[in-house]
C-alpha cells in the first residue's frame, strides 16, 4: 500500500447522548459490558485498510478516553490517537482532521453512536474512495413511506405538503468516506446548513455516492436502540464467538 492510499478514521465522541437519558457521554456507554467507543473502534480497526484511529474525545474527558482505549485490547496493526473535542460534532471532526499526519489519503468519518457496523461496510467504502469517488456514504433503502409536513410548535397535528417517491431516498449511515484533502476544504469553507460531512462535501458542488450500508450499522440513540444493539452481539457470540 502505497503513503498516499493510507487510511485513517475520525471518530467524534465529545456529544452527551442527551437523548438516552442523564449519565455518562453517550459514546462512553457501556453495551455488553463494553463501552460503545470501543466497540465502534474495534469495528473500524478491523478493516487492515485502517492504519489509524483518531478519537475526538469530551473537551474535558480526553484523558479519561485514553485510558479506556489502553485498558482495552485493540488490534496492534493500528494506530490510536486521542484529542479533545469542540463544542459542536462539526468542530470535532476539524480538530480530528487537524490531528491526521501526512501520507494519508483516505478519511473516514464515524459516529460512535454506530458501534455494530461490519467490517465489510468500512471496506466498501475505503475502496469506493480509493477507487476514484471523492466523497462516499453507506446507505439504505427506506422501508417507510416519508411525509413532508409543515412543522407545528402548537401541538396541533402538522399538515402533510408532499409524499416524496421511497425509491429515490436512502437513509445514510456512517463511515463516510472522503479524499483526505477534499473533507479538509469542505471544513474549512462550509458553516451552514450542516447534516453531515457528505452534506459539506456537497455545498463544495463535488459529487457524492452511495454504497450499500448495512442494517446492523443503526445509530444507538435511544434506550430500545440499546435493546437491539445487545440483541445483535448476542447473535454474533452464539453464531461467530464474537
Amino acid at each position: 500500500m502505497s503513503s498516499e492510499s493510507r487510511t485513517a478514521v475520525v471518530i467524534p465522541a465529545a456529544g452527551r447522548g442527551v437523548r438516552l437519558g442523564p449519565g455518562a457521554p453517550k459514546a462512553l456507554r457501556a453495551l455488553n459490558g463494553t463501552p460503545m467507543l470501543i466497540h465502534a473502534v474495534r469495528a473500524m480497526a478491523a478493516s487492515r485498510a485502517v492504519s489509524l484511529v483518531v478519537v475526538v474525545a469530551p473537551p474535558d474527558g480526553a484523558a479519561e478516553v485514553k485510558t479506556l482505549l489502553d485498558d482495552h485490547a485493540l488490534p496492534e496493526r493500528t494506530d490510536f490517537v486521542v484529542v479533545p473535542g469542540g463544542e459542536t460534532r462539526q468542530e470535532s471532526v476539524k480538530l480530528g482532521l487537524d490531528a491526521l499526519p501526512p501520507g494519508i489519503g483516505v478519511v473516514l468519518v464515524h459516529d460512535a453512536a454506530r458501534p455494530l457496523v461490519p467490517v465489510d461496510t468500512v471496506d466498501g467504502v475505503i475502496e469506493a474512495v480509493r477507487e476514484g469517488a471523492p466523497a462516499v456514504v453507506p446507505a439504505l433503502p427506506l422501508a417507510d413511506t416519508v411525509k413532508q409536513v409543515e412543522p407545528r410548535d402548537d401541538g396541533l397535528p402538522e399538515p402533510v405538503v408532499a409524499t416524496p417517491e421511497r425509491a429515490r431516498l436512502r437513509a445514510v449511515q456512517t463511515p463516510q468516506g472522503f479524499d483526505r484533502d477534499i473533507l479538509v476544504r469542505a471544513h474549512e469553507t462550509v458553516t451552514d446548513n450542516v447534516t453531515d460531512d457528505a452534506s459539506m462535501v456537497e455545498q463544495l458542488g463535488v459529487q457524492v455516492v452511495v454504497v450499500p450500508g448495512h442494517e446492523e450499522a443503526f445509530k444507538v440513540t435511544r434506550p430500545l436502540d440499546l435493546v437491539l444493539a445487545e440483541a445483535v452481539l448476542a447473535r454474533r457470540r452464539l453464531n461467530d464467538g464474537f
